[in-house]
């Protein structure tokens, strides 16, 4: 089962609807970002990646770059996607930075993102800041086991990523498994729904009847 309100208070003013999506690297919460984007409909959900908004390293040599802690907030511009929402919440396009997790930088290239009455905001620390939680009308976290995150993980970031086996375990023990009991973990206490196991058929129904709920309303 999963717990979560009966009911989603609308946004004042008949602005956009802000969602919020956390959960741990590996929980399945980009499945469940993906399913809210398909079942709206890609033309009325703007999609805004917290993965995309990682600093600029590119300055430094590779070697000093793959150690940085990624897994902690201060390596998100996380001041810069909160000017993105408000702009996207006001009615004006951004323009969503691009990130290289093969090479641990930034791309020269942006995605234009317009406007959209549904916006999700997706990562693993998007909970954390205060000043990013308050621009979000629902939050949903999605609470999958630790074995189940670091299987998911293993496979993304070798076959996605180009990483070794090493490296993933020794990156998961270092930052991973410390940042998400230090900061993933404790900001579940502000989601609105709590979703088990990743995926969870009756759980994204029900988030689903509140959107189209909303949508109908405005």
């Amino acid at each position: 089962m999963f717990s979560g309100p009966e009911r989603l208070e609308l946004p004042e003013g008949g602005g956009p609807l802000v969602i919020g999506v956390a959960g741990g690297s590996g929980s399945g919460k980009t499945t469940i970002s993906s399913a809210i984007v398909e079942q709206i409909g890609r033309d009325h959900v703007a999609l805004v990646e917290h993965d995309s908004y990682y600093r600029e390293y590119g300055s430094l040599p590779f070697e000093e770059r793959a150690k940085i802690n990624f897994d902690h907030p201060d390596s998100l511009e996380t001041e810069l996607l909160i000017r993105h929402l408000r702009a996207l919440i006001a009615g004006d396009p951004i323009e969503k930075p691009v990130y290289d997790f093969t090479t641990h930088s930034r791309s020269t290239q942006t995605v234009n993102v317009d406007p959209k009455p549904t916006i999700v905001v997706d990562g693993i620390l998007v909970f954390v800041e205060q000043e990013l939680r308050d621009l979000m009308d629902l939050k949903i976290y999605v609470d999958t086991d630790a074995d189940l995150r670091i299987l998911r993980r293993l496979q993304r970031d070798i076959e996605e990523r180009n990483r070794t086996l090493d490296s993933v375990i020794g990156q998961y023990l270092s930052t991973v498994r410390p940042m998400h009991l230090q900061f993933v973990e404790p900001s579940k206490r502000y989601a609105d729904i709590i979703i088990p196991e990743g995926y969870n058929r009756q759980a994204v129904a029900t988030v689903m009847g509140m959107v189209r709920r909303y949508l109908e309303q405005r």
